[in-house]
């Protein structure tokens, strides 16, 4: 008879050792060679074998001390600082946007903008040209007081009153016509602005005036309307036509030829060189009221020019090239 087979028993603390080993393992899954931050680095969790991502922790990890790249969006005062700026952190790919609003121009430069050249977007590993843009600086061009004030006005109108106290307030930025601008003839022996301003009145037909003036009118101005009846008869049909032939005198009785121009001298941007403007200058009768309207002669033409001016230094400063427009978001 052969002897029974016997078992040793199970040790419990050695069973719960293996239970506690076999929940708690985990398997590792590509993980990146030397903590390649381009890959992702994945494990499974005990629970049902569930894959958890920890890419964005290793990330975390390896930025805790330096950052993997630059970033973020500098907000510059003037321009010498978006120059300084631009210099500092320029690259190959760098490009400067600027966006000519008359109401809000900006400068942005993208130090780490995409590099020249069309997209290779059969490269499974990503773009080589690409690049992610978020690392920028913007200059908000602070349009000056003087050219807020003068832009709030035009083309408004205004009782005598109010444009008198805004001449009073604005008399700083008027100037007096020179002889030659009076005399409204185009010379080589004037002033290449002269001969800008000569232009323009003879263009529009208007006549340049003085700052007191101005004032004059503002104060004492008043304006008295006559009609005159005139009646044209055509001699072949008999058909009559009748017209009424209205004009505007002064106090005196004398017709009304006042000038219909004055020049300023205001910069577009705060700390800027001043541009010289001319502002046309009407009026229109209400019954026994009258209203003033100033209008800046093509302002776009000057905020253009003052606008293009900063842009070329910018561009002759740091050696990059100048898109008009905004980059993409």
């Amino acid at each position: 008879m052969s002897d029974p087979i016997t078992h040793s028993p199970e040790n419990p603390a050695e069973t719960m050792r293996d239970v506690m080993l076999d929940i708690g393992y985990h398997e590792q899954i590509d993980t990146p060679p030397g903590h390649d931050l381009t890959k992702a680095h994945l494990i499974t969790l005990p629970q049902k074998r569930t894959v958890q991502d920890l890419t964005s922790h290793h990330r975390a990890a390896a930025e805790y001390l330096k950052p993997a790249r630059r970033k973020g969006t500098a907000r510059v005062a003037d321009l010498a600082s978006l120059i300084s700026w631009t210099n500092r952190f320029k690259g190959e790919t760098s490009m400067l946007f600027a966006s000519p609003d008359m109401a809000k121009p900006t400068l942005t430069c993208i130090a780490d903008y995409h590099a020249a050249g069309a997209a290779n977007v059969e490269d499974v590993t990503g773009d080589p040209s690409a690049r992610h843009c978020h690392h920028r600086a913007v200059y908000d061009f602070p349009l000056s007081d003087e050219w807020k004030a003068w832009m709030a006005i035009s083309g408004k109108a205004q009782s005598k009153d109010d444009m008198g106290e805004f001449i009073e307030a604005q008399a700083k930025d008027i100037l007096d016509p020179t002889p030659a601008v009076l005399k409204g003839e185009v010379t080589t022996k004037n002033q290449p602005w002269e001969n800008r301003l000569i232009e323009t009145a003879q263009k529009i037909e208007g006549r340049f005036g003085q700052l007191k003036q101005l004032l004059a009118m503002s104060r004492q101005f008043q304006v008295f309307e006559t009609s005159d009846l005139k009646v044209a008869t055509n001699r072949d049909t008999g058909e009559a036509e009748i017209q009424f032939l209205n004009e505007h005198k002064d106090a005196t009785g004398q017709k009304l030829n006042i000038p219909n121009l004055i020049i300023i001298a205001i910069p577009v941007f705060l700390g800027g060189a001043p541009y010289r403007m001319a502002v046309r200058s009407r009026y229109r009768k209400n019954g026994s009221s009258v209203a003033f309207i100033m209008s800046i002669y093509t302002p776009e033409k000057v905020f253009e020019a003052a606008f293009k001016e900063a842009v070329a230094a910018a561009t002759e400063a740091t050696g990059l090239t100048a898109l008009m427009g905004t980059p993409e978001t």
